[in-house]
C-alpha cells in the first residue's frame, strides 16, 4: 500500500498542550491515515551541512524551545527508531543521505506525532535540511524518497508556509493577522491546488515572500511533499489557521 504524504504547520510550542483546531486536525488525521510502518520527519528545525537521518534505536527528545512554561519541558515522546530504516533512506536518496546514531527527535516531529500517535509506539526518524542545497535540489532530494511510501513510511514534511518570528504575537494565538501572511498563505494554497511546484520552488519570485519567509528552512520541508506528489494524486488542506499573526499552519496531505 501506497502511504499518503503530509506537510505539517507547526507553530508555538504551546500547541503541544493547547486545545485547539490545529491540534483538533491532527488527532483526526491520526485517526483516518493508515497505520505507518514508520514515520520521516523532514524538519525545520535540524540544519546541517549534508544531509543526515537519525538512526538511534531510541532517539531522545530534544527541547529546542525556550521560555515556555516548565509543564512543555516535563512532556516525553519517547518513541523507537530504526537503523534499518535509516539504512533504507540512504539507499534511496542515492547515498546523498547519511546515518546520525546521536540526534535525538525535536519538536518539528514530536510535537505534532504527539496528538497524531500518543501512544509513540511507531518508529519515528527524522531527516534534516542540508544549508548548501537550493529550493530546486531539496525537492529533487524529495522526490527520492518516493520509494519509501510503498514500504508504509509516512514521509512528514514540518515547517510553515509563513513563519517570521520577529512579527510573531505572543499575547494571541488567534487574533489579528497580518495581511501579507493572509496573502502569502492563499497564494500558496493556489499553487499547491493547481500544482504549480515550479513556482513554489521559485518562491522567491512571489510577492510579500520577504516578510512571509525571511528564512527558508521551516518552507523547505513543504518542497519535500510536494515533491512526492504523483501526477493522479489529490491534495487537500488538513488546516488553515493561521496563528499568532505571523505563522501559517496551513497543512495538507497527499494521496489520501
Amino acid at each position: 500500500m501506497q502511504m499518503p504524504v503530509l506537510f505539517i504547520g507547526h507553530g508555538s510550542p504551546m500547541n503541544i498542550i493547547d486545545e485547539n483546531t490545529y491540534t483538533r486536525s491532527l488527532q483526526e488525521l491520526g485517526k483516518i491515515l493508515p497505520r505507518p510502518a514508520a514515520v520521516l520527519v523532514v524538519s525545520a528545525h535540524w540544519q546541517t551541512r549534508g544531509t543526515y537521518v537519525t538512526s538511534a534505536a531510541a532517539p531522545p527528545t530534544i527541547y529546542d524551545f525556550y521560555g515556555f512554561p516548565p509543564a512543555l519541558y516535563r512532556i516525553r515522546y519517547e518513541t523507537p527508531g530504526s537503523a534499518a530504516i535509516a539504512e533504507r533512506v540512504r539507499v534511496v536518496s542515492g547515498n546523498l543521505v547519511s546515518l546520525d546514531a546521536s540526534r535525538g527527535i525535536d519538536h518539528a516531529a514530536w510535537a505534532v506525532l504527539k496528538h497524531m500517535y500518543p501512544a509513540a509506539d511507531i518508529p519515528v526518524l527524522e531527516m534534516s535540511l542540508d544549508v548548501n542545497l537550493s529550493p530546486a535540489e531539496h525537492y529533487a532530494l524529495g522526490r527520492k524518497l518516493a520509494p519509501l511510501r510503498e514500504e508504509s513510511i509516512l514521509i512528514i514534511g514540518s515547517g510553515n508556509l509563513v513563519h517570521n518570528l520577529s512579527r510573531i504575537n505572543f499575547d494571541s494565538m488567534y487574533g489579528e493577522k497580518y495581511d501579507w501572511a493572509e496573502r502569502f498563505d492563499h497564494v500558496m494554497a493556489e499553487l499547491l491546488q493547481g500544482r504549480q511546484h515550479d513556482r513554489l520552488i521559485r518562491y522567491e519570485a512571489l510577492p510579500d515572500h520577504r516578510l512571509a519567509i525571511p528564512t527558508n528552512e521551516h518552507y523547505l520541508p513543504m518542497l519535500y511533499a510536494a515533491a512526492l506528489q504523483e501526477p493522479e494524486e489529490s491534495l487537500r488542506f488538513s488546516c488553515t489557521d493561521i496563528q499568532n499573526g505571523s505563522i501559517a499552519m496551513r497543512s495538507f496531505v497527499i494521496g489520501d
